[in-house]
């Protein structure tokens, strides 16, 4: 608060991980800005808050992810563990050269071309949802907007992808739960022991689709990655095949997942914004960006210093354990008057919520896509569409979303033809 000195540091972090830092990060983010856009919180621990700050670490080729070499020194004994083993090995906790020749092998399947085509298959998979809500809103019965929309329209993306069974689709949703918990900053034996359970679900799971891919190829990603795998293992080995399929999956859903469950939150709170959506859909790009940088559903990552170099007045000397706040980034004042005003008319808005550089979120185009063809269509066809309850969030801090979201669908809307915008108007530039 204003005349206030500033909390110190380190226990501005033991706030922000704690269950309610967890559940409402942004206050301890301010905390922690007034240090400054990067902070000292250890010996070789730095806290990065700054936008400008954040995108230039992300884009730096001297910082990088997390290597085996540094696991050793920070976490003995991690390839006991299935959750972080599964991490690891992937596109997401591998630097260059790896990290490139994974990404090459799955970026065919993100190509704009690709993305544009899929926008019919989601919209098809949207209405069906909202078909199925209003069936279980009837009599004004809360429907949970997590369970029956949020999860399953880019669980259903993803797998579709994939090339993953429908009828598999609903496993999912508690082993990537579980999974996830390795991605904190902080994680107990207990919650590690949960994640292990999950990776060891997922990785039974794609070692039965890889099986199955090799018997019958058909034309999905698993069955590429299969291929690419045993026509040279130099390009794909074993773990890194299961690590790749599971990170995808659970990326592909996750961070969509989230972001959808937030931004109907923000929107719900914001009529004007909410109805100019509705009205004009050719509007969603822009809405979905400050969606994004209003509420991140990604809030942190992180990066280890291989070189020295200086960012935001700070010395950073080599092995440095870097957190690049995502979330505290997006709502920086020094690149967006007034952060915690929810305005998707803000020009050129570009969140980190998919970070930036190499590492840059592989499917970022994919979510954007599900997210600017649900937000119109839910609030077109239920215009009545409210909260029916008190929304339960999941105490995460680098993954922040809901557990359950209690909507009331209310009546659907008649179908109108929806007119372009009125002569003269201008929407959020995307």
């Amino acid at each position: 608060m204003p005349g206030r000195p500033p909390v110190d540091p380190a226990d501005a972090l033991a706030l922000l991980m704690s269950p309610a830092g967890r559940v409402d990060p942004y206050p301890t983010y301010e905390r922690l800005r007034a240090h400054g856009p990067v902070v000292q919180a250890g010996p070789v621990f730095y806290v990065v808050t700054g936008y400008a700050e954040a995108d230039a670490i992300l884009r730096d080729a001297r910082f990088g992810v997390m290597d085996d070499a540094l696991r050793d020194q920070f976490m003995p004994g991690w390839r006991e563990s299935p959750a972080v083993l599964s991490i690891s090995r992937s596109m997401l906790r591998t630097n260059p050269p790896d990290h490139s020749r994974m990404r090459r092998l799955a970026a065919g399947a993100f190509t704009p071309r690709r993305i544009a085509a899929m926008r019919g298959v989601v919209e098809a998979q949207a209405d069906a949802l909202i078909d199925a809500m209003l069936a279980a809103g009837r009599g004004g019965a809360p429907v949970d907007f997590m369970a029956a929309f949020a999860y399953p329209l880019p669980v259903g993306v993803i797998c579709a992808l994939l090339g993953v069974p429908a009828a598999d689709r609903p496993l999912f949703r508690r082993w990537a739960t579980d999974l996830t918990g390795v991605l904190e900053p902080e994680i107990t034996p207990d919650e590690l022991a949960v994640a292990d359970r999950g990776a060891a679900e997922l990785r039974a799971y794609f070692s039965e689709l890889v099986a199955a891919r090799r018997r019958v190829p058909a034309d999905d990603l698993t069955t590429a990655l299969v291929q690419a795998h045993d026509a040279d293992g130099e390009r794909l080995s074993g773990d890194e095949l299961l690590a790749n399929l599971i990170v995808l999956l659970v990326a592909g859903f996750e961070t969509t997942t989230n972001l959808l469950g937030n931004g109907l939150v923000a929107l719900l709170g914001h009529p004007a914004a909410a109805a100019a959506l509705r009205e004009h859909p050719e509007f969603a790009p822009g809405h979905v960006d400050e969606l994004l940088r209003y509420d991140s559903p990604v809030q942190l990552t992180s990066r280890m210093s291989t070189a020295p170099s200086r960012h935001g007045g700070v010395d950073l000397p080599p092995e440095s354990w870097i957190i690049v706040m995502l979330g505290a980034a997006n709502r920086d004042p020094g690149r967006f008057p007034e952060p915690a005003r929810f305005d998707p008319w803000r020009p050129q808005v570009h969140p980190l919520s998919f970070g930036a550089g190499p590492h840059y979120c592989l499917g970022a185009a994919l979510a954007r896509l599900e997210a600017q063809v649900a937000f119109p269509l839910l609030l077109r066809r239920l215009p009545e569409l409210a909260l029916a309850g008190r929304p339960e969030r999941r105490v995460r801090l680098t993954l922040r979303g809901f557990a359950t979201l209690p909507v009331a669908p209310g009546r659907e809307a008649v179908p109108v033809t929806v007119a372009g915008p009125p002569p003269g108007a201008a929407g959020p530039t995307p």
